[in-house]
């Protein structure tokens, strides 16, 4: 779906400034508790405002299914990410409102262990709700829901990329201009996604900060597959 992702983008510049880089997709942020937490007035404008070249992801925690449903098919949303609790259950409910061809993608926060991502997985199967990818964030202070900066578990990450037979991998959690490289390094991930790491505030983004990531993961990607 995307390569390189920089989430809560709350300004059409910076959007336009992801698409210059060579950014494939943008996140809206549609949660509360987020300090890059849009308003639908605020959601319209910039999704009118976004190159067409980008994905645009919404961005959810346990919001209720016909919000998400509204905002993909009123904002025209190319996937919508889910950053909270939600259980394959309310994918089931949620799969049933997206319009055709909006993909949904699962975060997942792991501490010690991939067990609770697999039956997560598992449980999804079964019911029949495939995901689009799945994204792994590093686990944050009680009550967060990533955007935090905190640095993820590369290794249980790189664990779950070498898994066969799984939506493919976007990693998440402390990605910056100075260690995207190292991570798809170590990781192999299908994506990658940033937020704070490419700020200069709390939902500014830093045009520079964007245009260095966006080409230091291009490179590391170019070099391995030039390797293989």
């Amino acid at each position: 779906m995307f390569r390189v992702k920089v989430c809560g983008i709350t300004r059409a510049e910076d959007a336009t400034a992801v698409a210059q880089a060579g950014g494939d997709a943008v996140g809206l942020n549609f949660f509360p508790g987020s300090p890059r937490c849009l308003s639908w007035e605020q959601a319209l404008r910039l999704r009118r405002a976004c190159p067409e070249s980008l994905k645009t992801i919404g961005v959810f925690v346990n919001a209720p299914v016909d919000f998400v449903a509204r905002c993909a098919q009123q904002l025209q949303l190319h996937a919508v990410q889910l950053h909270g609790d939600e259980e394959p259950e309310y994918l089931c409910r949620l799969r049933a409102q997206l319009p055709p061809g909006v993909g949904v993608i699962r975060a997942f926060r792991p501490r010690n262990s991939l067990d609770g991502v697999l039956d997560y997985l598992r449980r999804c199967r079964s019911r029949n709700v495939p995901l689009e990818m799945v994204l792994l964030d590093a686990p944050g202070p009680r009550g967060t829901y990533g955007g935090t900066g905190h640095v993820g578990c590369w290794e249980l990450a790189a664990q779950y990329a070498e898994l066969s037979g799984q939506p493919p991998l976007v990693l998440a959690g402390g990605l910056n201009p100075a260690n995207v490289a190292d991570a798809v390094a170590v990781v192999a991930p299908a994506a990658v996604d940033t937020a704070s790491g490419v700020e200069k505030a709390p939902g500014v983004k830093d045009p520079e900060k964007i245009h260095r990531f966006v080409q230091a993961a291009h490179r590391i990607w170019e070099r391995l597959q030039a390797a293989e």
